[in-house]
């Protein structure tokens, strides 16, 4: 394999596969580096994307890695970048095998590591039946028992979404609610339940919740969880000093360029709206504007 290009994407996901596929067919020489450990790799069906909906991601994917390839420009590496660097002509990639490569643009497509919280049993049901979108995941478990595992504003933006699917909710603030008086007002008057109690487990056959354990021994039976849980980069975003937003996102402006010149970034990592249909959108718009900027460099 050859070790410049034009444009190196560190991700080989929805959104990195999708921007390979836009400068592949702008013949822009191509590397996708992926580690190949997605985040929604639990999940059994993905959601909200038209002409996809009701697959397994993995099937998503790997058509899509599938369909990429048959660009001749486009190569792909399997592994972790561990360093990104930047001289005066261009970028430097090296991989936690030892590997280095160079490009002119860099697309981060990294996406996030969630956090799972210390609750027993919550890892096995992530993207399962413990889930983060009701765009997603939402009309799956409509009208069921649902919970929703957070607290303050937060909490109080997002029960309106899942409130509109599930009249039979309840919010988990795992201790001490933080909500003000108009707020708990508006839940006592659309029934919701608010429960303090911390939680200890969730009891679940292969990932579909049957009902949590609090602390104190207490059960509640449940069918769906919505979480809300923190995340980090997925990328040493101190290599290349990247700037993030309030929320831990890398931060971008309108086309998708962050505060590197020459370094973009695409999908998860960059916002909340987590789905594999945006994910794609992402990437397509990504990877046309790095091959305009090329272009214009190149003219």
């Amino acid at each position: 394999m050859k070790n410049n290009f034009d444009v190196i994407i560190i991700g080989g996901s929805y959104a990195g596969l999708s921007a390979g596929m836009a400068l592949g067919r702008s013949l822009r020489n191509v590397l996708i580096i992926d580690g190949g450990k997605p985040c929604n790799r639990q999940t059994p069906h993905s959601h909200n994307f038209i002409t996809q909906d009701g697959k397994a991601p993995k099937e998503i994917s790997d058509l899509a890695k599938e369909q990429v390839a048959k660009y001749e420009t486009v190569s792909f590496f399997n592994g972790i970048v561990i360093k990104t660097s930047k001289n005066a002509a261009d970028f430097n990639v090296e991989t936690e095998t030892g590997e280095k490569f160079t490009a002119k643009k860099i697309i981060l497509a990294t996406g996030v590591k969630d956090i799972m919280p210390d609750i027993e049993g919550f890892s096995e049901c992530w993207g399962i039946s413990v889930i983060h979108c009701p765009y997603c995941h939402g009309y799956e478990v409509k009208g069921k028992k649902t919970g929703i595992l957070s607290n303050g504003d937060l909490a109080f933006e997002f029960s309106k979404l899942v409130f509109n699917l599930s009249k039979d909710l309840t919010l988990f603030t795992n201790g001490e609610c933080t909500f003000n008086v108009d707020q708990t007002r508006k839940f006592n008057q659309n029934k919701i339940v608010i429960e303090e109690k911390e939680l200890q487990k969730i009891v679940h056959s292969n990932g579909q919740i049957e009902k949590v354990i609090f602390k104190n021994g207490d059960e509640r039976k449940l069918e769906a969880l919505y979480a809300k849980i923190p995340f980090e980069q997925n990328i040493n975003t101190e290599d290349l000093r990247l700037e993030l937003t309030e929320h831990g996102f890398i931060k971008i402006d309108h086309f998708h360029k962050t505060n590197v010149e020459g370094v973009f970034a695409c999908g998860d990592n960059t916002t909340m709206m987590r789905a594999v249909a945006s994910a794609v959108a992402q990437g397509n718009f990504t990877g046309a504007i790095v091959n305009k900027e090329l272009s214009e460099e190149g003219f």
